[in-house]
């Protein structure tokens, strides 16, 4: 790989504010008990309330291309939370969070979370292998029929129109 100074094209953890594509991204999703500790660890930092863990297996891979030191594109690995933006949202107005509670009665699953987001197409590929792993953890009444999970809603930030969220057949149907 080359070193020095570097231009980075895409990085999935940088602010998306200043991209004119920005996506408003909303899971409401109830989760079954079968959080294994590490998967748990994992998707707490993929939400911003934990440290990263040494070895990230549901999303393993965050590719990057940046500008080599010859000027020449370089892929390179650089993990960041994919949804992890708390605070005020630029595009899509109001706050960004992402809240995984146990609720106090898990009739409905044994975890709650609530994710609001904005996201840039660019984080399509690889916030879709986190939503696809999602989608197995989803509590069964997530599942509209068989291979379809509904995990929330999105739309573009200037449209006020919501379009549902789902995994069809361990893919994400982004729109």
């Amino acid at each position: 790989m080359a070193t020095g100074s570097r231009r980075v094209f895409f990085c999935p953890g940088d602010s998306v504010a200043a991209m004119a594509d920005i996506y408003e991204l909303s899971i409401v999703l109830n989760l079954r008990e079968d959080l294994s500790d590490e998967e748990l660890a994992e998707f707490r930092w993929h939400l911003g309330l934990g440290p990263k863990p040494e070895i990230l297996r549901i999303v393993p891979k965050f590719p990057i291309v940046v500008e080599g030191d010859a000027g020449e594109p370089v892929i390179e690995d650089h993990p960041a939370p994919l949804l992890g933006q708390l605070g005020d949202a630029r595009k899509v107005n109001g706050a960004l969070t992402a809240v995984l509670v146990r609720p106090q009665d898990p009739v409905n699953g044994a975890w709650a979370l609530t994710v609001r987001q904005e996201i840039h197409p660019d984080q399509f590929d690889v916030t879709g292998e986190l939503l696809a792993w999602l989608s197995t953890k989803a509590d069964d009444r997530h599942c509209l029929q068989a291979g379809t999970v509904h995990l929330g809603w999105i739309r573009f930030y200037e449209s006020d129109r919501f379009e549902p969220l789902v995994v069809r057949d361990g893919e994400i149907a982004w729109p």
